[in-house]
């Protein structure tokens, strides 16, 4: 809902901290001198080094942890795009590609064989460097990977590749990454040649059906997991500061997902891509040897979302996100949010919004507290509009707002 970066007309409030689970500071975690895992002949890639771990908020989870490679800082969150380009709603946005396999796959293995080469792993270096894992999203060598993942490197101007499968390297450079989405695409000529992971839609999934994450998990390359989809459009939020504090309408698994596996793509079980890995939850509110693995509690980014965000800044390097201009809070009752301020020129300003209005439902979902309502506001793209459900006064009413674009 107008959550804005500072220095972005609309600025609206610092990552909410309006539910029984308020963020507090994490610790770094400084994990052994080999992964945590039970190898006889380690990946010396896989040696980890400290991180950071971000900040999270939930209901009903102490804390959440991005996904970032072992080796590096965790930083980063996500968020919809939005296009003010006439893309159209990030629901309907679509580059289905035919499945590669069959409508009653059941195989893994299938699964498996078919997306490992189109995976890769992604080493930036930068201080500690980080590891991290994307997919090829296209014939011109594009990868698609987190902006965690590649944001100390690329700020620092350090190297950036990526491994493919059989362990060829290639340097990458950055095409455009997104902050607010926590999404990035690289170009890599060794990437030429691999085959682009085939599209799929996560709006078409169903709650118990079988997911396949592949990626990088510790620095152990072509890793492959499998689980089911947990849930669907659930809101979380995430970052480590105000400056980054991000949204995402997630799709929630409880395929194991790991730090490295950020970037990495979630599938179906006909080889389409359903997802980016970007989060995780974890217990205590920070990571350890022993807290910071997988509890069965991941979360993804909605594909539709990921082509929204590739396709803008693909076109022009940047992308867009909207936002309606309006501070909001959740309540301590967690059935609605009160609007507490207003950006003078905003979409908000231009409907019937007005501060103290609570805010019981968007577009016909109940909110619970602030981050429905900005989760709601993001996934949907500039020039449309969202129907609020308010209260002023003891009397219910809805306004419909209109959203504007914000360019990163």
């Amino acid at each position: 809902m107008g959550q804005q970066r500072p220095g972005h007309p609309g600025f609206s409030a610092p990552p909410p901290a309006d539910d029984p689970w308020t963020p507090r500071p994490v610790p770094p975690w400084v994990p052994p001198a080999q992964p945590h895992v039970a190898v006889t002949s380690p990946d010396p890639r896989a040696q980890p080094g400290s991180g950071r771990v971000p900040r999270w908020v939930w209901p009903g989870v102490a804390a959440l942890a991005l996904v970032v490679g072992v080796t590096g800082g965790l930083l980063g969150g996500v968020l919809v795009a939005g296009d003010g380009s006439g893309v159209g709603s990030v629901i309907s946005v679509e580059r289905r590609t035919a499945p590669p396999l069959p409508a009653d796959n059941g195989s893994i293995a299938a699964v498996a064989e078919e997306l490992l080469p189109s995976t890769v792993q992604i080493i930036a270096e930068s201080g500690q460097g980080a590891t991290g894992s994307g997919f090829v999203y296209d014939d011109e060598g594009h990868v698609v990977t987190n902006n965690h993942v590649i944001a100390d490197a690329a700020q620092a101007g350090g190297r950036i590749q990526v491994v493919d499968q059989d362990g060829n390297r290639s340097v990458a450079e950055v095409v455009g990454r997104s902050t607010v989405y926590d999404l990035a695409v690289l170009r890599a000529e060794g990437a030429e040649g691999m085959p682009p992971a085939a599209i799929g839609s996560s709006q078409q999934m169903r709650v118990g059906e079988t997911v396949v994450a592949i990626g990088s998990p510790l620095g152990l390359s072509s890793t492959v997991t499998s689980g089911i989809v947990s849930a669907l459009e659930r809101p979380v939020t995430t970052g480590s500061s105000e400056e980054d504090s991000s949204y995402i309408n997630a799709v929630q698994t409880d395929a194991a997902i790991n730090p490295g596996n950020s970037g990495g793509p979630l599938v179906d079980l006909q080889g389409r891509v359903v997802g980016v890995n970007s989060a995780i939850a974890s217990l205590g509110g920070a990571m350890s040897p022993d807290q910071g693995g997988n509890i069965g509690v991941g979360f993804a980014i909605p594909v539709e979302q990921v082509e929204v965000t590739t396709t803008q800044i693909l076109r022009t390097g940047r992308s867009q996100y909207p936002v309606i201009g309006a501070n909001v809070q959740g309540l301590a009752t967690r059935d609605g949010a009160r609007v507490d301020g207003i950006t003078r020129g905003s979409a908000a300003a231009e409907s019937d919004l007005e501060v103290g209005d609570i805010i019981r439902r968007v577009d016909d979902k109940p909110v619970t507290s602030s981050i429905d309502v900005v989760v709601a506001v993001r996934s949907r793209v500039a020039g449309e509009e969202v129907t609020l459900e308010v209260e002023r006064d003891g009397e219910q009413q809805e306004i419909t707002v209109g959203l504007k674009a914000e360019t990163e």
